[in-house]
């Protein structure tokens, strides 16, 4: 089953055309990868899908469900989240009012259990509640971002470059905890320029140029695909 359907979308920056015709879709429970070089549209496509940006043609289908050109908040509630490149976390407020934040739309009883648990897979964030999350280090303030999303209760969770400018060991934690997200039930769509770790993760990937999808496949086989291995891992590297 197809959680998320996206057919056709042309998005554009003004008069300039950034996606030129992107069709994806994201199976229910997995985890898809969309690679590609810097200004290929990832982080546009992500946007698209996640109502920061209309497109002018195509559809976007969540469960099923026409949702193109609903309203970021619309979407949210729907059950899809964005965590953006540069992760856009409310610096001046505390960890704890960043992970509120997270649940403001929802009116159940569970957000502050939640937020417990949370903590729990998280516990730098729980002994930095109380500190301001500008304070943060770069690698604490992706893990209070993606914290901040899960308490969103999503469907899908878009991950927008999450390692970008971290040090390897914090690299390697973010990875393993978009593993657990997924295990845990929520499906996720990943843009990520570290290639390797991404397929290496992911049911399914895409790689995108010049605002097309120009190769897709499972992760296993794009890992072995010789244009993946000479465009992203480096012509002489070795995959294991």
């Amino acid at each position: 089953m197809y959680l998320l359907n996206v057919s056709d979308i042309q998005t554009f920056y003004g008069k300039i055309q950034a996606l030129k015709g992107i069709s994806l879709h994201v199976e229910e429970g997995k985890i898809v990868t969309l690679l590609g070089a810097n200004g290929a549209g990832k982080s546009t496509t992500m946007k698209t899908i996640a109502g920061l940006l209309k497109p002018k043609e195509g559809k976007i289908e969540f469960q099923s469900a026409d949702v193109t050109g609903l309203r970021p908040d619309q979407l949210l509630r729907k059950g899809i989240a964005l965590v953006p490149e540069g992760r856009a976390i409310l610096s001046t407020m505390t960890v704890l009012e960043n992970l509120e934040m997270g649940a403001y739309h929802r009116k159940d009883s569970s957000i502050y259990k939640e937020i417990e648990e949370v903590m729990d897979r998280f516990p730098i964030l729980l002994e930095r509640q109380n500190q301001l999350a500008g304070t943060l280090s770069g690698g604490q303030q992706q893990m209070l971002a993606i914290a901040r999303a899960l308490l969103s209760k999503p469907k899908l969770l878009l991950l927008d470059e999450p390692s970008m400018g971290l040090a390897p060991k914090i690299v390697a934690d973010i990875f393993r905890i978009i593993k657990e997200i997924k295990d845990t039930g929520t499906t996720v769509l990943l843009v990520e320029q570290n290639a390797k770790q991404a397929l290496r993760i992911a049911d399914y990937g895409y790689v995108m140029e010049t605002g097309k999808i120009i190769i897709e496949g499972g992760a296993s086989q794009l890992l072995q695909d010789s244009r993946i291995v000479e465009a992203y891992l480096g012509r002489k590297s070795t995959v294991s």
